[in-house]
């Protein structure tokens, strides 16, 4: 491997990529990128018409289909509607301290979307899954703590970024345990994370106070990168020689900004105990198990 992971990224030409959230942000621009790679991109989005609006505006070949994350329902229809190939799954959806909320099947909003939802989704496409499979997690995995007791602040009082570091560190926990498994069945498929250092989109939205809202996305815009900067790790993790489980973030100031490279995690993240126990949690809570 080089010196730089953004001079590792290969051909993603004639391969069929689904990015879930691929309508806005890191997930749009990763989707665009590929795209312009001459990928078959489907974006797997909630709202159709803001789905085909983004692929509109992307060059190459780009298809629109309905998945709702927050529904497993809806994870479940569009696995069994997907029946071609696909090269690499990019779990990119992902919501960032709403007020409490709660799925369609009860789950609290963040860990039912950003989690369980895609958990449900790669186990489902897995059998058809020929290279990798990317999930993208969060500096804020560091500040997650995994609550098997209260999973869905039931008993807590809510705090939604702690809620948001309790998904993200589920991100990379079901990494390393999706990884372990695959290893295990000596497939060729690969699962990796990456995480965009702090970009400028349409997550950080605050909900409720316009001012403060206002003031945040302001500084945000100025100490952070644009989408297309904070979706080259998605991308290298996406296309790059990089072993199984990596981890890749931007190199510069606490993983904020600047080049991908392969980074480290917290010692919660590095749980192959917690792993294995939110991996069988997950397939009670979803119905749904690892198919190979």
């Amino acid at each position: 491997m080089g010196n730089r992971l953004d001079d590792n990224i290969s051909s993603a030409a004639n391969r069929t990529i689904v990015v879930t959230g691929g309508n806005s942000g890191i997930g749009r621009a990763t989707a665009s990128m590929l795209a312009g790679m001459d990928a078959q991109v489907v974006l797997a989005v909630r709202n159709l018409d803001k789905g085909r609006a983004a692929a509109d505006a992307m060059r190459g070949t780009v298809d629109v289909r309905h998945l709702d994350l927050a529904d497993l329902a809806s994870v479940r229809a569009f696995a069994e509607e997907f029946t071609e190939p696909i090269d690499i799954l990019i779990n990119n959806a992902g919501i960032m301290a709403p007020p409490l909320g709660h799925t369609a099947d009860g789950f609290e909003s963040q860990f039912g979307t950003n989690h369980l939802g895609h958990f449900a989704l790669t186990n489902l496409l897995l059998p058809q899954i020929r290279d990798r499979v990317v999930t993208i997690s969060s500096i804020g995995h560091r500040m997650g703590t995994i609550d098997f007791d209260d999973l869905n602040w039931e008993r807590r009082p809510y705090k939604p970024m702690a809620a948001y570091g309790q998904s993200k560190l589920a991100n990379l926990l079901f990494t390393s345990e999706l990884q372990r498994r695959l290893t295990e069945v000596s497939s060729s498929v690969i699962a990796a994370a990456a995480h965009p250092g702090l970009a400028a989109t349409n997550l950080y939205r605050l909900q409720g106070n316009r001012t403060l809202a206002s003031v945040t996305e302001a500084l945000i815009g100025l100490i952070s990168q644009n989408e297309q900067q904070g979706a080259v790790p998605t991308l290298c993790a996406a296309t790059a020689d990089i072993p199984g489980n990596s981890y890749v973030g931007p190199r510069r100031f606490k993983e904020t900004f600047g080049q991908p490279k392969l980074v480290g995690r917290s010692a919660a993240a590095k749980d192959a105990e917690v792993a294995r126990r939110l991996w069988t949690v997950s397939e009670e809570l979803t119905g749904v198990g690892f198919p190979l």
